[in-house]
């Protein structure tokens, strides 16, 4: 459906709404309330709503823990020894990747630092790493914080591909000339696959290719892409990547993490890593042997037992997933966000002037769920209003209200509601 089909009215958006093939999946999450009414929650991009389905999935390792104690690593419904391979078809499907080379564990920000471990191995000529401007904080820390251990200055080491003036968002032209331009200096690529702060949706595959054709490593950071976006990390031939759960994927506040390792670099088990038990050969590990022998994949990464509870969150979230299907989540995705910046531009149309500015690219495949609004004027007021009348967003010093549709769980009629409100303020 093109922008010139839609009306700016509550009627049409419930007829949108009547025709969702995922519509039903709305009453399998819980909304919180405002002032006692259910809430227009658009933060899923910050924190992803609850699965009523979770409460079982954890219950039931909890009655597992309490009725078997230790044994439940063996004899459990789901034996926890073992854990992570009840995810990986599921995350495998979210990153599109093999099975082999996604593992959940730990949090995000381990992972990375995991992750660069084996993929950050600079030299006195090859040492910088590169990543765009306004990287989200922790991205910016353990870039930094690697080179610096490294024995290099962050100044130096860590390079940002900045927006051309004027502009809000990256070019990938500009990106891949950056990295042609750093050339045998690059280590590595560790860009967000998402922009937290824009919502821009990089060129995955364009980066890759363009590091890997200067001789550096290339991962993503993809805490807003995961579960967000359809991904092909392997088709991409991305060389790791790494998520969290509690965002687009509903595991829950703090919830545990993925990591995607390529099979090339899974199968070389002399790769260079932080080494720990549970990455250990799973045929050896309570044969307690002195040398440490990874297990091929991703899975070899893993360094301490795995987070029960949290992974079984992760489970019950991961299930309406795969019931949804990531296409057909992402083309309502789509169609959420431009009936969004179609009522926008209609509210700044009827005040004769751009009173609400979306800095998040208007092209469909630059984006995800989010749409980043810079108001005019009184941005932080009216993000306050916005509150107070049942919606929760989210606002990002210094100018940003960023909202989130989430296909899952969000309708057009939310979409038409925050507009009419926002129009109104």
């Amino acid at each position: 459906m093109t922008n010139s089909k839609f009306e700016a009215s509550r009627s049409f958006a419930r007829k949108l709404d009547k025709a969702d093939p995922l519509a039903s999946f709305r009453s399998r999450y819980h909304f919180p309330k405002v002032n006692g009414k259910k809430a227009i929650y658009l933060c899923g991009n910050s924190l992803g709503l609850q699965p009523k389905n979770v409460r079982a999935h954890v219950l039931q390792e909890l009655n597992d823990w309490k009725d078997m104690g230790v044994e439940g690593h063996f004899h459990g419904k789901n034996p926890w020894f073992g854990y992570h391979h009840f995810l990986k078809k599921q995350a495998a499907a979210i990153v599109g990747a093999r099975q082999s080379e996604v593992v959940i564990m730990n949090s995000l920000t381990v992972n990375l630092h995991l992750m660069m471990v084996s993929f950050y191995r600079p030299t006195k000529k090859r040492y910088k790493i590169l990543i765009e401007e306004h990287a989200f904080p922790s991205d910016k820390y353990a870039t930094a914080s690697q080179a610096e251990h490294h024995g290099f200055k962050a100044k130096d080491a860590v390079v940002e591909v900045k927006a051309r003036k004027g502009e809000e968002t990256l070019r990938t032209e500009d990106i891949v000339a950056k990295i042609k331009e750093l050339g045998p200096e690059l280590a590595l690529v560790m860009f967000g696959g998402v922009n937290y702060y824009t919502g821009q949706f990089f060129d995955l595959e364009a980066i890759t290719k363009a590091g890997h054709s200067v001789g550096a490593k290339v991962g993503f950071d993809l805490a807003h892409a995961a579960g967000n976006l359809p991904l092909k990390l392997h088709k991409w031939d991305v060389d790791f990547a790494v998520w969290c759960s509690y965002k687009y994927l509903n595991s829950g506040p703090g919830g545990t993490s993925g990591a995607y390792v390529h099979d090339r670099h899974g199968k070389n088990t002399k790769l260079h890593r932080f080494a720990g038990w549970w990455g250990n050969d799973e045929k050896k590990r309570f044969q307690m042997p002195d040398k440490f022998v990874p297990q091929k994949g991703a899975a070899g990464w893993q360094i301490s037992n795995a987070q029960i509870l949290p992974m079984a969150a992760h489970k019950a979230a991961l299930e309406h997933f795969a019931e949804a299907g990531m296409p057909q989540l992402r083309k309502k995705s789509i169609k959420l966000t431009a009936y969004l910046q179609y009522l926008l531009d209609k509210i700044n149309e009827s005040r004769g002037e751009v009173l609400y500015k979306v800095i998040t690219p208007r092209d469909a495949d630059s984006r995800g769920c989010q749409l980043s609004i810079v108001a005019a004027r009184n941005g932080k007021a009216t993000f306050d209003r916005l509150t107070d009348a049942g919606i929760i967003a989210d606002w990002r010093e210094p100018d940003v209200i960023r909202v989130a549709p989430v296909p899952m769980y969000n309708t057009f009629q939310d979409v038409y509601d925050f507009a009419a409100i926002l129009g109104q303020t």
